[in-house]
């Protein structure tokens, strides 16, 4: 329904082992290193992913370079938590997910989008303090 909601559904792939399985990208990334065969598929595979968020925020309004810099912005984020093999508490990412999904996007998700999100992650007991954006006071 919304940019946000489209950048929520990105985030199930990183957060559900069934749509993505990050020890295997990290295994690929490693052996890229060593084979250029290897590498040469994964700067495709990167393109291509790049080049299908860059295409979603296209179809919500952002102009082409906009869309390629958040779309890159987003991705390059998500592969520096699996190159460094990042563990994080469920808690603790999403509290940061509401953060993320306004700075790759300028808006925050609405209550039901965040309901969605949370119970697609049986993390609906846990939500309300993570949908609550924090505001700086206007001066």
């Amino acid at each position: 329904a919304s940019v946000a909601e489209a950048i929520l559904n990105i985030f199930d792939c990183w957060l559900d082992p069934t749509l993505f399985d990050s020890q295997f990208e990290f295994a690929m990334r490693s052996w890229a290193l060593q084979s250029p065969d290897v590498a040469a598929h994964i700067i495709s595979a990167d393109e291509t992913r790049i080049a299908a968020i860059m295409d979603m925020f296209v179809r919500y309004g952002f102009d082409a370079l906009t869309a390629d810099v958040r779309a890159r912005t987003i991705y390059l984020t998500q592969i520096g938590y699996i190159s460094m093999n990042t563990r994080e508490d469920l808690s603790v990412r999403m509290k940061r997910i509401s953060r993320y999904v306004e700075i790759f996007t300028g808006e925050a998700p609405q209550p039901h989008e965040w309901g969605r999100f949370f119970a697609r992650h049986g993390y609906l007991d846990r939500a309300s303090n993570a949908t609550k954006p924090k505001r700086a006071a206007s001066r």
